[in-house]
């Protein structure tokens, strides 16, 4: 393992040979402790199939970040979900922006996604998806509002989707955003803890959902108009899809979610279809029991790629940036339950043919993954003392 950092113009790097909990790696830091003051901006480095990575930790001390995006400056906007809402500029990060909506911040739920309208720069809008609490308890809120120019408050804030059952529960709200090139928003919400709701297309739990930027529903929905599914419904059986992105080279749908003891799926939900939780899936009870009928059924589909036993994902991205060009098309996905990031390989068919694990264990529960705008990666972890870490090539020597 290495360790880099630079102090007044110098570069201080060590290596140890040990495991970072071990006295060799201890040692190693307290060199960089007094070698680099402000030790939390450490770059660490790692050794990958496809070459060396560096991860630069850019902030700490969050409290369970939950997504990060990019501003048009090159600022990052980042969730907590206990409900604040940060600006991370030049290494600082801002008191909490003002006049974000009151979430329930329990068990799963809080302020979870941010997404940034296709116009930001022009218009500052960006869209928030959360736990709020309702008539029978807690659900999933989607609401859009402006960001100040002075970035110290939100204005505006309109909600703009709010789930048709709330319940007690307080698992399984989903809920990222995905926004497509007519401006629109596809999102998922999980089936709340009660498997059942995902085969209803009448209950927005454990569905993907498809609303225009100011709630209305888009023609493209296969229940608009119709009496068998609630027209904001884009496909169901989903059981807690938590990573949804588009593939910026063909516009193709993605999604990631939470098995049960096993099953996690990567999906590309298509309108109208059913993915079969809870009647299929790939993994069993947490009891060892199993679910549904088997792993597959008429009339329901087949997940692109799943995981036994489970990685717990948390976000997903589509890599087609410049830093690291030998990662074109490839698919990541950041995981809780084994603190890593997986990068897999797809065929030119787009069918996953090779998956590799990278930073196992080395920083906790990783929530989010982006592709910035160079190409390097952003991610955050899901801790009481949360980071921003920034992936990007090490340099050759």
């Amino acid at each position: 393992m290495r360790w880099e950092c630079r102090n007044n113009g110098k570069r201080y790097r060590i290596r140890a040979a040990l495991a970072p909990s071990t006295a060799a790696a201890f040692a190693a830091g307290l060199f960089l402790s007094a070698a680099c003051p402000g030790f939390a901006q450490e770059t660490r480095q790692f050794s990958t199939k496809k070459g060396t990575v560096l991860v630069e930790t850019l902030a700490t001390g969050l409290e369970h970040p939950w997504a990060v995006e990019f501003l048009p400056d090159g600022a990052l906007i980042v969730t907590e979900r206990p409900g604040r809402l940060r600006i991370l500029r030049d290494g600082k990060l801002s008191k909490a922006v003002e006049g974000v909506p009151e979430v329930v911040a329990r068990g799963q739920g809080g302020l979870l996604d941010v997404a940034l309208d296709p116009q930001f720069a022009t218009n500052r809008t960006l869209y928030l998806s959360y736990a709020a609490r309702g008539d029978g308890g807690y659900g999933t809120v989607v609401a859009r509002a402006i960001l100040a120019e002075d970035e110290r408050r939100l204005a505006d804030v309109q909600e703009i989707f709010r789930m048709n059952k709330f319940t007690g529960t307080t698992h399984h709200f989903g809920s990222r955003i995905a926004i497509d090139r007519d401006g629109s928003l596809f999102f998922g919400i999980g089936d709340r803890g009660d498997d059942e709701r995902a085969q209803d297309p009448r209950d927005h739990a454990g569905s993907i959902l498809h609303i225009n930027a100011d709630g209305s529903i888009p023609a493209s929905n296969p229940y608009r108009g119709a009496t068998e599914g609630l027209a904001e419904i884009w496909s169901i059986g989903h059981r807690n899809p938590q990573g949804i992105t588009f593939d910026p080279a063909n516009g193709t749908l993605l999604t990631v979610e939470h098995g049960s003891r096993g099953g996690d799926e990567i999906n590309n939900p298509l309108p109208g279809r059913n993915y079969g939780w809870p009647v299929i899936t790939y993994g069993r009870d947490y009891s060892g029991a199993e679910i549904g009928e088997g792993t597959a059924k008429e009339g329901m589909e087949q997940p692109l790629y799943y995981w036994d036993p489970s990685i717990a994902p948390g976000a997903i991205a589509v890599y087609r940036g410049k830093m690291f060009p030998e990662w074109d098309g490839n698919l990541l996905v950041a995981a809780l339950k084994y603190q890593l990031l997986t990068r897999l390989e797809r065929d030119e068919g787009g069918a996953i043919v090779g998956e590799e694990r990278l930073f196992d264990g080395e920083f906790g529960r990783l929530r989010d993954v982006i592709v910035a705008p160079d190409g390097a990666l952003l991610m955050v972890t899901d801790e009481e003392n949360g980071a921003v870490l920034r992936v990007s090539k090490a340099p050759t020597e």
